[in-house]
């Protein structure tokens, strides 16, 4: 059979109510349906892949204009920009340790410079040490103080500035476990000068400075006593800063070598044990794990451009990441880094792209199956007023007259329906079955009509067949 639409010129076709049938006009919104759906699967494959790609943008602490972590944070913000252009800095200014701390604590930055004594995050995790600060009791010459518990009705000096308060809780701490009563204990806040001066004159047993085995507090305080009395300050040892450390695990336990503060007369005199604190670089525990490492990794392998903006980089040091303290503990990501090295790093970024890729493919199959699903569902559409033409043929040999106008009206309404919808072009295959299945029930309507009729010799309708 020739492809063909057949046509009833029967006027009862017109104006009569079309059956609620899907026909090929739903092909083309399957397709348009089908490219929409490929080109939003394609943006969010790139979606995807810049989400899932290493980047950040980062609140990070910085504190009051002019001080060390300010200076710092500088000099961190310029490296990171040319070195590392996928983290992008948005510096959030604090007044000082404890509110940098606590920011990061209520998830109001990103990364904060933390020290280890002074309100230390419960979520904080360590990126780098920016700094190991020594805490030293520094004697003047010929003192007769030997331990802390010779301190008690003594005045210590402390040197004034920003930190005197965080470190006259450090003195409040080592009193207390020496069993000392910080009331017993007098202190005066001075200018490194004044302290020298101080020190000269007996006003002072002792001097608590905070600082690195580098030019710093501690280097400028021996200075400042050695100049003021002529002679050769000491530095008190605490045999037991390591228990101190486990009690207070904000401190731990350092070797200060003989000189490190002054090399001739040399400060300390010999290798001498005492209690340190650090500043860190801290990050939520959440942050994800190669974000922490691409950080770490940035400070660790820039630190000479760090150094030449700022000497302060020269104290930089990795975490040791098999240590086990309770507080600010090494960040997973980071550990990780430096167990492993790049290639760590290199295998993080590849562990995104393959979840990205998973990402694809399961919106792929996703898509995939809902497009089969509605092809199957709009071909069954397509298909249903041919086997409705095939049922009412079957079933007009068993027809009554009424049965048999039902049927007919029936037929009318499925040929005007279908070939109302059919847009030129239509499914050939379709269209060609659609023909011998009209031709079949037309044929079924007019023989019963025939045989019903009580005048012999009633002629059948006639069916027009008009070429595609």
């Amino acid at each position: 059979m020739s492809d063909a639409t057949l046509i009833d010129p029967s006027p009862e076709t017109k104006g009569q109510e079309r059956a609620a049938v899907r026909v090929p006009r739903r092909r083309r919104w399957g397709r348009l349906v089908a490219v929409i759906g490929g080109l939003l699967l394609v943006a969010a494959g790139f979606g995807l892949a810049h989400v899932w790609s290493p980047h950040a943008n980062l609140r990070i602490t910085t504190g009051p204009p002019g001080s060390t972590a300010q200076r710092f944070i500088s000099a961190f913000a310029s490296v990171a920009k040319t070195q590392h252009p996928r983290i992008n800095l948005d510096l959030v200014q604090v007044d000082d340790l404890a509110a940098s701390a606590k920011a990061l604590e209520d998830g109001r930055t990103d990364l904060a410079i933390v020290r280890s004594d002074v309100a230390p995050p419960a979520n904080g995790q360590t990126i780098v040490i920016l700094r190991r600060d020594v805490v030293a009791f520094i004697l003047p010459p010929k003192s007769h103080v030997s331990s802390i518990a010779n301190l008690a009705g003594k005045t210590v000096g402390i040197p004034a500035g920003r930190l005197q308060a965080y470190n006259a809780q450090i003195l409040d701490t080592v009193l207390g476990y020496f069993d000392v009563p910080a009331k017993d204990v007098g202190r005066v806040f001075l200018s490194v000068g004044e302290l020298g001066e101080a020190a000269q004159q007996k006003k002072v047993a002792a001097i608590l400075a905070v600082g690195p085995m580098a030019p710093g507090e501690v280097v400028d305080v021996v200075a400042a006593i050695a100049h003021a009395t002529k002679g050769t300050p000491g530095i008190l040892g605490l045999d037991e800063a390591e228990t101190i450390g486990k009690r207070f695990p904000g401190f731990e336990t350092i070797d200060v070598p003989t000189g490190a503060f002054r090399a001739r007369p040399a400060t300390p005199s010999d290798t001498v044990t005492t209690l340190a604190v650090t500043y860190r670089f801290a990050a939520p525990e959440l942050m994800p794990n190669v974000v922490a490492a691409a950080i770490a990794r940035s400070i660790l392998t820039t630190k000479a451009k760090f150094m030449a903006l700022t000497p302060l980089a020269n104290q930089i040091e990795a975490p040791d990441p098999d240590a086990k303290g309770p507080l600010l503990p090494v960040h997973p990501g980071v550990a990780d880094y430096l167990n492993n090295g790049d290639q760590s790093f290199f295998d993080q970024f590849q562990q995104y792209f393959y979840v990205g890729g998973l990402a694809l493919s399961l919106a792929g199959s996703l898509f995939a199956a809902a497009t089969t699903y509605w092809s199957r569902r709009r071909s069954e559409a397509d298909w249903r007023p041919i086997k409705r033409l095939v049922e009412i043929a079957d079933a007009a040999p068993r027809a009554d007259a009424s049965g048999l106008a039902a049927l007919d009206e029936e037929f009318h309404l499925l040929v005007s329906a279908v070939l109302g919808n059919s847009p030129g072009g239509g499914d050939t295959d379709r269209m060609s079955a659609f023909s011998t299945a009209l031709a079949h029930a037309r044929h079924a309507l007019d023989h019963r009509r025939a045989s019903l009729s009580p005048e012999p010799g009633v002629r059948a309708a006639t069916t027009l067949v008009a070429a595609q």
